[in-house]
């Protein structure tokens, strides 16, 4: 169904691609979120629904932790829009560092906050740092791939329709080693509708059998890689380690930087995606409610 005019909304379906897809493939901030293939595959977990603001932006709207939030990728909206948006939400996410820069002044001359949501940044690394990990700094990494070469026999083969069970076979896998189904649902519609999405992504096999897969999207007009998932098998000791590397081998050159997400406060995870040395931040600012 096409998209509706706001202040109407409706859920995220597959033929809204042709409509969505071009305008953000052209949003140059490279936010993890603002791809049709993300909104698509977590429509379930935040209940994501759209609308459009003629000649302006689309507007996104889903709910997390009991809080309602709105998405605004394109174009900061109107003074009238916003106030109506605003009201009827509990926060604006991810406004991006670009119209944070051009709009801070405004959105707070309206009364609303702006703040930074350092959970939500996205880690960004230089391509040729994670397919090359030289220097001291990846001496760790570097040892735990170099341990799994010389351990394992490896394969890596493009996904394509008929290594998809095999990718499948690792998702089933990671969740019974996990004990939760995490992002589970979301991993396995992406699989099963990688090509139409538009994502690409490499199956890895150790001694022949499937172990691992990693799957992901262009970003900012090609500029960026964004890696939306990572699966392996854990019983492959540095596995993690080597389908990072060899991914980032696999892109092409013209792909300057990998997107590997936010970290979403939990400081395990913040510590591992530390040790690959970010080269910066995708930064994203929440807009909240001023005083009353």
């Amino acid at each position: 169904m096409p998209i509706p005019l706001y202040p109407e909304f409706a859920p995220v379906s597959l033929e809204m691609r042709e409509e969505l897809y071009p305008s953000l493939n052209l949003i140059k901030d490279g936010i993890s979120e603002f791809n049709f293939s993300n909104l698509y595959l977590f429509r379930r977990t935040y209940g994501y629904r759209v609308s459009r603001v003629p000649g302006r932006t689309f507007v996104v709207e889903g709910s997390k932790q009991g809080k309602s939030f709105f998405y605004v990728p394109c174009a900061v909206p109107d003074k009238e829009t916003m106030a109506s948006l605003m009201a009827s939400h509990d926060y604006l996410k991810n406004l991006s560092d670009s119209q944070a820069e051009a709009h801070r002044l405004e959105i707070e001359s309206w009364g609303y906050q702006v703040e930074e949501d350092r959970d939500n940044f996205d880690y960004l690394y230089d391509r040729k740092d994670l397919a090359e990990l030289s220097g001291k700094a990846y001496h760790k990494k570097r040892n735990l791939v170099n341990a799994f070469l010389n351990s394992y026999s490896y394969e890596q083969k493009p996904l394509d329709k008929s290594n998809v069970p095999d990718a499948i076979a690792v998702l089933d896998e990671w969740r019974a080693q996990k004990g939760f189904d995490g992002d589970y649902a979301a991993a396995r519609e992406a699989l099963e509708l990688f090509d139409v999405l538009g994502m690409r992504g490499c199956v890895y096999y150790v001694d022949g059998a499937p172990a691992g897969w990693c799957l992901g999207e262009p970003l900012a007009k090609a500029r960026m890689f964004a890696v939306h998932f990572e699966k392996a098998c854990d019983r492959y000791k540095g596995i993690y380690q080597f389908i990072n590397q060899a991914f980032a081998q696999s892109l092409p050159a013209y792909i300057r930087s990998v997107n590997r997400e936010q970290d979403l406060g939990d400081e395990g995870l913040r510590q591992a995606k530390m040790t690959y040395r970010p080269s910066g931040f995708v930064k994203k600012y929440r807009v909240l409610k001023g005083e009353p």
